[in-house]
Parts: structure tokens; sequence; C-alpha cells
């Protein structure tokens, strides 16, 4: 079967034979009817044979909100939602600095398999990719809790790696992008990547609008491995490279993410060798990436503590970068960075 609220107007043209204008109203009154709704019987100026063909083929499947926390001490929203098959991933509410704008953190897979040291979903392991419509679900789930505002942008940086599944993540954006479906701006939409150098390529020729964010984790190439163990297949250089093509391709300045971990990463040489590695970057590419540095949010007792990074980024600011302290909200219900592993 079709999902319905995974399909752009010009597929699902292709797939029922339908004139282009019918499917673009039947792929709005889609996104525009309740949760998990059939499609209509009937939509004026849209022919019986097409509505036939589409309820025929077609279906509005649903992710079962399992739970949905609400944080007591900001106005982050964490949902657990079950597949079909029985696993549950999450997604997170996140407002913005208007007041009535949100964007959705969103999951891409069932799992990890990257097993980054310092997040939760790395420690579950890889189940599945998650499906097209399994990914736009997550973003129409968060839009209908929403009493006043919208979504405004969507970011992958929930559970599993966006680009080890990048087939199915392009076509999310696409729908999520399109007038008659989610109608979000794709500058507003962020794809965060441990690094997967050929599918940054293919962000950037398909994608030109979205925004690329990277998980540095270290400069150092040494400290870097040892927090992701992806570095020993896809190494930090080839990343860069990647990253530098994308950034020629699109005139985007890439996001930088680092987590500082006390006595790890935080010292004042791995803030040196940031800066060096966005001086090099910034030379390569002719735009300055963006650095943000996230705070860490522990994920059991054992797991590292978080630096008050004031030696690592004073070396940033020496070295001629700035950053961007980024705010990780939902920290009481599991829902900060690093932190979603399909609690219920």
């Amino acid at each position: 079967m079709l999902a319905l609220q995974a399909v752009t107007p010009e597929a699902l043209a292709r797939a029922v034979s339908a004139r282009i204008g019918e499917a673009r109203k039947i792929v709005s009154a889609v996104h525009r009817a309740p949760l998990g709704a059939p499609p209509p019987a009937a939509i004026d100026q849209v022919r019986r044979t097409t509505m036939d063909a589409v309820r025929a083929d077609g279906a509005v499947p649903t992710l079962d909100v399992r739970a949905e926390k609400a944080s007591a001490v900001d106005p982050f929203v964490k949902y657990a939602l079950a597949t079909h098959d029985g696993h549950v991933i999450e997604a997170v509410r996140i407002p913005l600095e208007r007041a009535g704008r949100f964007s959705v953190c969103v999951s891409s897979q069932v799992g990890c398999a990257l097993a980054c040291a310092f997040c939760a979903t790395g420690r579950m392991g890889l189940t599945r990719n998650l499906e097209t419509w399994e990914i736009v679900e997550q973003v129409r789930v968060v839009a209908r809790g929403i009493a006043r505002g919208r979504v405004h942008g969507v970011v992958f940086q929930g559970m599993g790696e966006p680009l080890s599944n990048v087939e199915r993540v392009l076509d999310a954006i696409r729908v999520m992008c399109d007038p008659s479906a989610l109608a979000i701006d794709a500058r507003a939409i962020t794809v965060c990547t441990s690094g997967v150098p050929s599918a940054i390529r293919r962000l950037a020729r398909e994608m030109p609008k979205v925004r690329l964010g990277i998980s540095i984790a270290s400069a150092r190439r040494d400290v870097r491995r040892s927090l992701m163990p992806i570095e020993r297949a896809n190494p930090l250089d080839e990343v860069l490279d990647a990253a530098v093509e994308h950034a020629r391709a699109t005139g985007l300045a890439p996001m930088c993410a680092v987590t500082p971990l006390a006595g790890v990463n935080d010292s004042a040489a791995d803030g040196r060798a940031l800066a060096d590695l966005a001086r090099s970057f910034a030379e390569r590419a002719g735009v300055r990436p963006r650095i943000s540095v996230i705070p860490y949010n522990a994920i059991d007792a054992d797991s590292f503590a978080r630096s008050d990074d004031r030696a690592f980024r004073a070396a940033l600011r020496d070295g001629g970068f700035g950053s961007h302290f980024r705010y990780s909200g939902g920290g009481d219900v599991d829902a900060a960075c690093g932190q979603l592993a399909a609690k219920i």
C-alpha cells in the first residue's frame, strides 16, 4: 500500500495516473485531515476514477503515541511513538525564539549502529531504518499537538544516523517542503550527521537549500576515534572534504557540533585544534563554519561529566572563532541532546 502522507503530488500522480492538479488536491486533503483518516471518497474537481485508484492503492498509516512528556522546566515536549512492528522511536518538540514557532527533532532509525560514547541511542544498536512515512508522521504528530502556532523547522538529530538512511530521509524532506503537504521551508531543515561523505554530497545535489550539521566531538583525531567509532571507517578529513563540496555547491555554512566532556575533549588544546580545523575549512570552502557547543546530558550513572568548557571556548575565541552555546532542553524528561533511548 502507498502511504499517502509520504508522497509528493508528482509521485502520487505517477502512482495512480492522476493529473498533477488532482494529485495536489489529494495530498493537501490528506495532510489537513485528522491523523490516520483515510482519503475522502470525493474531492471537488478530482475524478471519481482517480479517487477510486487512490483509495484502492493508498492508506494513511499512523504511529501510536505511547507517551507525551512535557518538561517541567522549559517548553520542550518529548513524544514516544510506537511503530506497527512494536518498536518505539522518539521525537521532540523544540520551542523557537519567536512565539508560536517550533522545530521538530525527528528520528530516522530505530536505534543507531554508530555507538557514539556520549549518546544513549548509540547504546541501543540498530534495529532498522524508518520508512519515509514514519519520518513524516513524527512531524504530523507533533504539529497536531500545537494549540497555538506551527511547525517552522525540522532537525534530523533524533534517534539514528540520518545519512545511513539517506533515500528515505530525502524523500521525507521532499514531502515536508511541498506546499501541498507540510509546507516547511527547506532552509529551516537541518540534517545532522556523524559523517557519511557520499551522502553529504548527495544531500548537496538533491537538497541544496537544506542545511548540514556535522558532529565533530573532537578535532583531534585520536580523541574523536575514542568517542565516535565511525572515525575509523569515515575519517574526519574525508567528511570535511565532502562538507567543503557541500558548502561550495550550496553556499551554506555547515554547523559543526561539539559536546565538551570534562577531562576528555574540553582542553585548550582541543579548542585550538577545532579553531585550526575551522580556519582550514573556511579557506577551502569560502564560508566560515558555525560552531555549536552542546552541553553534555547524562545518560546513566557511569556516563561522562559535563564540562564548564571555559578553557575550550577561550581557545576557540583566541583562534578567531566564536561559538554558539546551544540550550539543550527537556533534560528532566530525557529529551535533551544525546538522551533519546526509547524510554517510556
